[in-house]
């Protein structure tokens, strides 16, 4: 009952999350920035793209926290020690009473089970690990390296001997934090692992496992919600770094294969460009079209519009792309999921 009525409080918090991410993103359809593999810039996307990622991780948490109180709000009681009672109770009266939607079926499953604390506690530390992401992704946006957010001061501390810094605290404890979800979980699986039916008094480690986690994710969540409503995006800095580091070289080849080019010639012919432009420290786009076609006859005038950085991204309008039309109807589909997840 206790735990029910926690994923409850957990799911309002998540839901007002994933909502200010629709938000955020909603303003920011247009707002372009680096896509990155390996923390090394790959393709150009939109801030509002990034976002949107976050919030498919986060519906699918809000997915798990509804299966597990599903299953969880399942009432034990008229179990007994193990194996029921002679006395005439009433136990689907009493489970409708409080609230449940049906009995246990077995009185040893009935007095050991613990799977309802471990599915919830599988989803809290899925959720967490989402959470510590994307605090991983703000510490590191918000760097003097990237400048590409600035956290408010109120989720901020400075440094202790050092005047100039500004530390993103509050992010370093939510993804620090996770440590110990995981830490619960694996606890009690370690715990359940060799216990015979029924009971056994191993199973009272359960509580601080549970108890820790719903105060561990509770507060993660009260806390980053406000800490990205009151983000600063710095969409200038985005936008002159995702026209650097040859983001669109990608797009080059496309236009290539486009002319007919096998796609592996024309991965080659662009690394070419990409060599030639990092000795000479320029964009592919600074080459004029004389020096394009010392690497391929094909290039024509309209290669510049085709590797512009904005229409590298307003061209990849299928269903998931980064174009703000499709991310557009990625928020109206992600608002109707949610609608959906809601209880």
């Amino acid at each position: 009952m206790f735990l029910r009525d926690e994923i409850d409080n957990l799911k309002d918090l998540l839901v007002k999350l994933i909502e200010t991410l629709l938000k955020l993103s909603t303003e920011h359809l247009e707002t372009w920035m680096p896509g990155y593999t390996h923390l090394q810039k790959a393709q150009p996307i939109t801030f509002a793209h990034h976002l949107v990622a976050y919030v498919q991780m986060f519906l699918r948490d809000l997915g798990r926290l509804k299966d597990a109180r599903k299953r969880l709000n399942v009432s034990p009681l008229g179990s007994g020690a193990l194996a029921g009672t002679t006395f005439p109770l009433e136990r689907e009266f009493v489970a409708a009473e409080l609230g449940f939607d049906g009995v246990s079926l077995n009185s040893l499953d009935g007095v050991s089970d613990r799977d309802f604390a471990l599915e919830f506690l599988a989803a809290a530390a899925i959720l967490a690990m989402h959470l510590s992401r994307l605090c991983e992704e703000l510490i590191i946006w918000s760097s003097g390296e990237f400048t590409f957010v600035t956290v408010d001061d109120a989720y901020a501390t400075g440094s202790s001997i050092m005047p100039q810094k500004k530390n993103p605290d509050v992010a370093e404890l939510i993804r620090g934090k996770t440590g110990r979800v995981y830490g619960n979980l694996l606890t009690l699986l370690t715990v359940m692992k060799g216990l015979p039916l029924a009971y056994n008094k191993d199973m009272q480690e359960d509580k601080e496992c549970v108890f820790d986690t719903v105060d561990t994710v509770k507060k993660s969540l009260l806390v980053i919600e406000p800490m990205l409503a009151t983000l600063k995006v710095n969409a200038d800095v985005m936008e002159r770094e995702a026209k650097r580091g040859f983001t669109n070289a990608t797009d080059l080849a496309d236009y290539l294969v486009k002319k007919n080019i096998p796609f592996r010639e024309a991965h080659a012919l662009v690394g070419k460009l990409v060599l030639e432009c990092t000795k000479r420290g320029c964009a592919l786009e600074d080459l004029t079209l004389e020096e394009l076609r010392q690497i391929s006859p094909v290039f024509e005038q309209d290669v510049y519009q085709a590797i512009s950085l904005e229409n590298c991204i307003k061209k990849r309008n299928v269903i998931g792309g980064p174009a703000p039309e499709a991310v557009e109807q990625a928020i109206n589909k992600s608002k109707e999921i949610l609608e959906t997840l809601k209880w």
